[in-house]
């Protein structure tokens, strides 16, 4: 049977979004605009800006380095230069996954962080084991691949399912192994990621509120189409300010998809996401002149004003309609975990 999406967000409880600042009419939620558009003061050294890490005292460069893309080029040591090279410019905020190219960007990571490089950044990586044995055995296996003996944000991973939040906190659920781990000193702090809709997202807040944990923080996509578009930015924005729950961003171009629109430019889509309430714009980069793309979108970036946020809004609004260039909402191809089931435990 087909769920409705109107039921599901009635089933989502709405006593934290409501406290947001966000207004439930028929079952759906709507958050005040002024909620998500003050854009947070950031500190500059060099030529990156920094912000908080929401309620941690943890500063992030604004543009994060994206996992998935530093394990693409065909030779390792062009990752590994990659890397290093965006840390020497001011980028401390290292995005990973223990599934990315099979291990292969971790691995890659673990070689660019030698030689003093680890101590230079804010290193985040994701598990997909919904058990505690396999989310167990992959932070252990994130640790060796990384070469480190701590990983600063865990992240479960793929939250694109009603049913992963119950699975999680369930009674021998991965959320025990990442408290564990984090007792333990493997991991300092705790996230969660999801691309597909927000409903989801806000089921996960509510199942960890229900069991009196708070994350530290939540990655989602947030770019220049999705507030037309099961809006990450309008319904769970409001929810993670308002816990303090640092915001990550991601698919600021939409997977490089939203350029396939022709109505935005990469430096205006990242512009974008910066001028978003997030700690960090997680970006990839497999080549030198993307990073130096992503590097001149932060130096550039100005707050924008309320018309030319609507004024991008307003130009990109009926490609944006449908979803189109947002597959990883409206299609599984980029759901590594339903194309691999077995990574869930």
């Amino acid at each position: 049977m087909e769920i409705n999406r109107r039921d599901l967000l009635k089933a989502v409880s709405t006593s934290s979004v409501a406290a947001a600042g966000v207004v439930v009419a028929g079952g759906l939620l709507k958050p005040l605009l002024a909620q998500t558009t003050a854009t947070p003061s950031s500190t500059k050294q060099g030529e990156m800006l920094y912000r908080t890490l929401g309620r941690t005292n943890e500063k992030v460069s604004l543009i994060g380095l994206g996992g998935h893309h530093i394990g693409r080029p065909k030779e390792e040591q062009e990752g590994i230069k990659l890397i290093q090279s965006a840390i020497d410019r001011g980028i401390n905020f290292m995005d990973n996954c223990w599934d990315y190219h099979n291990g292969g960007s971790e691995i890659r990571m673990g070689k660019a962080l030698q030689n003093g490089y680890r101590e230079k950044v804010f290193l985040m990586s994701k598990i997909d084991g919904r058990t505690k044995k396999a989310a167990a055995q992959q932070i252990d296996e994130s640790l060796k691949r990384l070469q480190t003996d701590r990983i600063d944000l865990m992240q479960h991973h793929e939250i694109i399912r009603m049913e992963d939040p119950d699975r999680i906190f369930a009674v021998g659920g991965a959320q025990e192994a990442m408290l564990e781990a984090q007792k333990a000193g493997k991991i300092r702090y705790i996230g969660f990621t999801g691309h597909k809709d927000p409903v989801v997202h806000l089921r996960m807040l509510e199942i960890a509120a229900q069991n009196n944990f708070r994350f530290d923080a939540v990655q989602m996509p947030l770019n220049v189409m999705d507030a037309h578009f099961r809006s990450f930015e309008k319904q769970v924005l409001p929810v993670l300010l308002k816990d303090g729950i640092g915001v990550l961003g991601m698919k600021a171009l939409g997977a490089n998809s939203i350029l396939q629109s022709k109505t935005v430019t990469p430096i205006e889509c990242l512009h974008y996401a910066m001028n978003l309430p997030v700690s960090t714009v997680i970006t990839g980069f497999e080549k030198m002149d993307i990073l130096a793309q992503a590097l001149e979108a932060a130096r550039t970036f100005k707050p924008l004003s309320q018309e030319q946020v609507a004024a991008l809004r307003q130009r990109t609004a009926q490609a944006a309609a449908k979803g189109e260039y947002e597959k990883f909402k409206t299609s599984s191809q980029f759901d590594g975990t339903a194309q691999n089931p077995e990574w869930l435990g």
